[in-house]
């Protein structure tokens, strides 16, 4: 067996094993000297958690390393693809140790302060990743292709749902900066590692079969997300604004996604519904004396929003492009010193200019008080994790709305429009009163999201809604995935969890972005959850990806052609 390897690969297989093993032995070994880097390394024989992380990783990569040797090239199709897991574990490896030495470095004031183990394990890691890169392309993997029952692929879903909210809870749970990167460090190491082993492809096929238990698992674990924070306000805070800014951007997401027309002002709709909730509430600086129940204030809210949107959008959309963008974003503008203006001076007093309006009470809904903790099978939940509760509830609506249109005659229509809308228009679409409809529909959304965020943050001014919240809204639809509610969420969480978590690169936060931006437009332009059309758009000349395409439709068209079998 070891004979058919060439010189060169046996080499690089066997170094890379070595070096996988001296990650897995280093962790018996201190990495650091002092308790304060990172979650105290210090210990012979008593690994810290992000120690187990690397061995973790380490130890997946020296699987596949051995198992790569029985699935040698030439041999056939193989369950996972062993090679390839084997060069992005040993990359990843290297990536995350050294990330753990600049952190000690950091934090301990110098790599003097890096123990024996340390140097161990960035010795071992980069030898796993120079060996890995010897290794040829596995052969093709058969998990994608393998139909299991339905009892596991359900067991599947809620094994990778558990997961990313074990993820996700430990990823907020990390308290330093310093933890909070090599903990990201590593979470993107494991996620490439899965990706390149072919799991991936397979979730998504039993995924696309089994859509209903999906979505019931994403919003099981979300709802038990605030139950795994301790009682943690803060945390709680920073989810219910990551469930916002979702909101908003999935509003965002039929504008962009579905029609293709740039909105650089959507910023706007946000500010608008949250304005409405503030005059509309019992705050005493309120300018409308009036009493509405919570669910009339929201609709009020998203039809508000939705009537600018009509109005910007009426005399705007017969032109597109360039043009679009400079008007939409004249629009946010002229909105923020419309509210600056409302002040009782430069025009009647409804906002109270840039004061805004403050001190909006909170929500107390069939007897249920969001300002205050609540005890819940033992577990504390705070006021933002009510807050939290009740626009997962605004999302779960939002989401239905958004999938049913995109499903939708007129989703079909907005996609023709996205794609050519000069055949569209040709074929007898409607396609000014399509894109009009695009505008006060995401408006809409848009408002409701404004409307509960005026309660969370219990005061709205005009300086929350500026140009720069527009991009993000905008870089959260590009980078999660255009025309996907999923990729949105996930795009949502990054732009918002980031700048949270990594104050100390405030004054950088723009290059950050940019950076990670291009980043994506080189490597992944259709985004990180990417919509089938759009991914072959972007990769016209993959063919392996266009048969994982169709294969998918193929077993999503069986499926359904099974269950409207069972229902009949």
């Amino acid at each position: 067996m070891i004979a058919r390897l060439s010189a060169y690969e046996r080499v690089g297989r066997f170094a890379a094993i070595a070096g996988a093993a001296l990650v897995l032995l280093s962790v018996m070994l201190p990495w650091a000297y002092g308790k304060r880097a990172l979650d105290d390394m210090t210990y012979f024989f008593g690994p810290s958690p992000l120690q187990l992380c690397g061995a973790g990783v380490a130890a997946v990569c020296l699987a596949a390393l051995i198992a790569g040797l029985v699935a040698l090239p030439g041999r056939g199709p193989t369950m996972l693809c062993w090679n390839d897991m084997a060069r992005v574990g040993g990359i990843g490896l290297a990536f995350y140790v050294g990330a753990v030495l600049v952190a000690v470095a950091v934090a301990t004031g110098g790599l003097v302060n890096v123990e024996a183990g340390g140097w161990l394990a960035f010795g071992g890691a980069v030898l796993a990743a120079l060996g890995g890169l010897t290794l040829p392309d596995s052969p093709q993997a058969t998990l994608s292709h393998f139909l299991t029952p339905s009892w596991g692929q359900i067991a599947a879903i809620v094994v990778a749902i558990a997961s990313a909210l074990f993820a996700a809870a430990a990823a907020v749970n990390q308290g330093d900066v310093e933890d909070f990167v090599v903990f990201g460090v590593w979470l993107a190491a494991a996620i490439f590692l899965v990706r390149a082993s072919g799991v991936f492809a397979w979730l998504s096929l039993a995924a696309a079969g089994n859509r209903q238990v999906l979505v019931m698992a994403a919003f099981v674990a979300a709802f038990a997300f605030p139950f795994t924070q301790n009682g943690s306000d803060a945390n709680m805070s920073v989810a219910a604004q990551v469930l916002t800014f979702a909101g908003t951007a999935i509003g965002l997401n039929i504008v962009v996604g579905l029609v293709g027309l740039l909105d650089l002002g959507y910023i706007a709709f946000l500010g608008a519904g949250a304005f409405t909730a503030a005059v509309l509430s019992k705050s005493a600086f309120a300018t409308l004396s009036v009493d509405l129940p919570f669910p009339v204030v929201v609709v009020i809210s998203g039809t508000v929003a939705s009537l600018l949107g009509l109005l910007i959008g009426t005399p705007t959309l017969r032109v597109s492009g360039d043009y679009l963008a400079i008007v939409t974003l004249a629009f946010g503008e002229i909105f923020r010193i419309t509210m600056n203006n409302l002040d009782g001076t430069d025009g009647p007093n409804i906002t109270h200019g840039s004061n805004g309006v403050p001190g909006i009470p909170n929500l107390n809904l069939f007897g249920f008080d969001f300002g205050q903790s609540h005890e819940i099978l033992g577990v504390t939940l705070t006021r933002h994790a009510n807050y939290y509760m009740l626009l997962l509830v605004v999302i779960a609506l939002i989401i239905v709305v958004f999938t049913n249109l995109n499903h939708s005659r007129i989703g079909r229509g907005w996609v023709a429009i996205r794609e050519d809308e000069m055949a569209a228009e040709a074929m007898g679409v409607n396609t000014f009163a399509l894109k009009l409809l695009a505008f006060a529909g995401g408006a809409f959304l848009a408002g409701v999201a404004g409307s509960v965020k005026a309660y969370t943050d219990t005061s709205v001014s005009p300086d929350q809604y500026v140009f720069l919240e527009s991009a993000f809204l905008l870089a959260a639809v590009v980078l999660g995935g255009m025309g996907t509610v999923m990729g949105v969420l996930i795009g949502a969480t990054i732009l918002k969890l980031l700048p949270e978590k990594l104050r100390f690169f405030d004054d950088y936060r723009l290059l950050l972005f940019g950076a990670l931006m291009v980043l994506m437009m080189r490597f992944r332009p259709e985004g990180i959850i990417a919509d089938e059309r759009r991914q072959l758009e972007f990769h016209d000349e993959d063919e392996e990806l266009a048969e994982d395409v169709e294969t998918e439709l193929v077993v999503h068209q069986a499926h359904h052609n099974l269950e409207g079998g069972k229902r009949s």
